[in-house]
């Protein structure tokens, strides 16, 4: 009975080793590859941007990336991707950016937090930097 009993208890202590290698392997990947402030997505550009998205580029890079980062791939720690599934039209309408810049927006599908209202973006600003967001929506899928 003393032999099944240790040859039992040498089973688990050889699965608990295997489970923490594993978790201890995992762990270190996740670390090396999530930099904070990173991309979070990948984002295919567009061929060429219209006028509108082009100025919306401009006024994206000045103000939105910093959180959202470049292209709007998001930015690990800082702020979600907009090109992104949960940005599609269908979901949020153009109309959501310009609430969101002008009340900011109660964190409900990210955990990054709240995003504050921005200021000193004109509706003209905007309005290019959901041109340039759909535009890149597009280029990747998102319709």
């Amino acid at each position: 009975m003393k032999k099944i009993a240790f040859a039992g208890a040498a089973v688990v202590a050889v699965a608990i080793g295997a489970y923490l290698t594993t978790t201890q392997t995992n762990s270190q990947e996740t670390t090396d590859t999530a930099t904070e402030g990173g991309a979070i997505v990948s984002v295919t550009l567009p061929e060429t941007l219209s006028a509108e998205a082009q100025v919306g580029k401009q006024a994206f890079d000045a103000v939105c990336a910093a959180c959202h980062g470049e292209n709007g791939a998001g930015k690990d720690g800082f702020g979600p991707p907009l090109v992104h599934k949960i940005y599609e039209p269908s979901h949020h309408g153009d109309m959501a950016f310009f609430l969101a810049v002008q009340q900011g927006v109660r964190a409900h599908h990210w955990r990054f937090g709240n995003m504050p209202a921005q200021e000193g973006l004109t509706r003209a600003d905007v309005a290019g930097i959901v041109t340039y967001v759909r535009e890149l929506q597009r280029a990747n899928g998102i319709n």
